[in-house]
């Protein structure tokens, strides 16, 4: 039976990241050395290069996209964005750890949400109905490879929820320019919504 592969891969640094901020919806450009970082990593490592990407619309998503599938033009995607961090936007923990709601929503509580925000509740119900429709588009369209560019919690959240083995968030976390690559088997996934996560993206080149 046919099977599909999605490669999702996050985007390059943005010094606002490096700086402990949360970034969200704010959409601040790569910066020179996450640029210059995912070109090293393209020129050591092996980059999947399916015939479709998919990408955020934020600008250091498409520009990672420009990098590293220099031959694709992405399709952008808005509901591929990261979390709307609302007035915690631009913020470190730090300078927010005497919120109470911060302290709640670090725990996860799936009720609250950043002032002008986006819930923990919303955001997975966005990113997972997205990705759902990712899969019935390639199963429709009988394509069976795509690469997805987006953001860090955007594929610990997916991964969390749909990914083999079963883990929480965290331990799905990964470096800029990194990912994981899941298949889809057609029966597993209409059984129970599950994706076998084989491999981590980029893999090193054989010397």
């Amino acid at each position: 039976m046919k099977s599909y592969v999605i490669h999702l891969i996050r985007h390059g640094a943005i010094d606002e990241t490096l700086s402990g901020k949360y970034i969200g919806t704010t959409d601040p450009p790569l910066s020179d050395k996450g640029k210059l970082a995912l070109k090293k990593l393209a020129f050591t490592h092996a980059y999947p290069q399916p015939p479709v990407v998919f990408s955020s619309p934020l600008r250091r998503c498409t520009q990672t996209c420009a990098v590293l599938f220099p031959e694709r033009k992405p399709l952008v995607i808005a509901n591929l964005s990261e979390c709307n961090f609302g007035e915690w936007e631009g913020k470190t923990a730090e300078e927010l750890k005497d919120s109470e709601d911060f302290q709640k929503w670090l725990a996860g509580d799936n009720s609250v949400k950043p002032p002008r925000g986006e819930s923990n509740a919303d955001f997975v119900r966005r990113v997972c109905k997205i990705f759902e429709s990712i899969v019935e588009g390639l199963m429709k369209t009988g394509s069976t490879e795509c690469a997805v560019v987006t953001h860090g919690g955007v594929i610990m959240t997916l991964l969390a929820v749909y990914g083999l083995p079963q883990a929480k968030p965290f331990e799905w976390a990964m470096e800029n320019g990194c990912g994981y690559s899941v298949r889809v088997t057609p029966m597993l996934w209409q059984r129970g919504k599950v994706t076998e996560v084989f491999s981590r993206v980029p893999v090193a080149k054989e010397e």
